[in-house]
């Protein structure tokens, strides 16, 4: 059972990711919003493609990651602190930023180059490890790019949630009375913020 302090705290999260996805035209859209727990997960927020799609560019990339740390970025904003829900966020946040500095050639510091060599066995589905093909000096400014990405990210989803604020805390409130949102209901919220 979800204690009405953690019940509170879950809905300013999910608010948080499917604010910022809805503010940012490059992100999926979001279909629906949830503080019920599926799983291990407390809460979810479903993002739904409008189409297929097979390539992904650089502004793609880094508007996900701002959605994805949307919800860290909404608990630190309201509750002047973070909680351990964000872990996988945080995993998926920092995955996709080394995937563009190291294997898609998405830094403007490094370069278009790739980096790191993968031995796999494809019949085990999964990676046996990485062959790293560069020094430590390199290692060290893949790090300083991947947080650079990630941080910035943070900040671009600071940004947004701080300008709508309001919308935020009605999303919350909303979520904590009925506990699951459509899209259509996230619209209507945002076609109430002031401009």
């Amino acid at each position: 059972i979800i204690s009405d302090e953690e019940r509170e705290i879950i809905a300013y999260h999910e608010a948080g990711h499917a604010l910022v996805r809805k503010l940012i035209p490059e992100c999926d859209p979001v279909h629906k919003i949830s503080v019920v727990a599926r799983g291990m997960r407390l809460g979810y927020t479903m993002r739904l493609p409008e189409r297929d799609q097979y390539l992904y560019n650089r502004a793609k990339f880094k508007a996900e990651i701002a959605a994805i740390l949307g919800g860290r970025v909404a608990e630190e904003i309201v509750f002047g602190d973070v909680t351990d829900n964000a872990m996988d966020d945080l995993e998926q946040a920092t995955k996709i930023a080394r995937a563009m500095v190291t294997q898609y050639g998405m830094s403007e510091r490094l370069g278009p180059l790739q980096f790191g060599h993968r031995d796999e066995l494809v019949f085990l589905g999964k990676e046996l490890r990485e062959l790293r093909n560069y020094s430590e000096a390199v290692a060290r400014e893949i790090d300083e790019e991947v947080r650079r990405i990630v941080t910035e990210a943070y900040e671009r989803a600071r940004n947004l949630l701080l300008a709508h604020r309001e919308v935020l805390e009605r999303i919350a409130r909303r979520l904590q009375e009925q506990e699951t949102l459509t899209s259509e209901e996230l619209d209507e919220m945002l076609a109430l913020a002031p401009a």
